[in-house]
């Protein structure tokens, strides 16, 4: 996956949507119906067009693997494989922002750190 390999975190693909299903991520033509979505959605394709035309993207598949209404969802995971907060989109565009990762991230650590400095006292 070229497109992730500089994120500073694992980054899971799957094709099949084996976990989507697992984990109850749905479809839903609302995921590019949903007024909210429009704006980001309207943006997209405005600097996907212009980056086609000066030839530094091609054009994305006209049947892309999964298709094109799925719902995002967001999961914190745990080094341990635990999950440690969950957000499931109602729109193609409702997902964390980096902020709120970071601010959930920092939540769930500082709630760890004390679960174990509880548990040495």
């Amino acid at each position: 996956m070229p497109h992730t390999t500089d994120l500073p975190f694992a980054v899971v693909a799957d094709p099949a949507r084996l976990l989507y299903t697992e984990f109850g991520v749905e479809r839903s033509p609302s995921a590019l119906l949903n007024p909210r979505a429009w704006v980001p959605v309207v943006r997209a394709v405005l600097s996907g067009v212009w980056n086609v035309v000066r030839g530094r993207e091609h054009l994305p598949s006209t049947s892309p693997h999964g298709g094109r209404l799925g719902l995002p969802a967001d999961f914190l995971i745990a080094p341990d494989g635990r999950v440690l907060a969950a957000k499931y989109g109602e729109h193609v565009y409702d997902q964390w922002s980096v902020d709120e990762l970071l601010e959930l991230a920092a939540r769930k650590d500082a709630r760890t750190t004390d679960r174990v400095a509880d548990a040495e006292r």
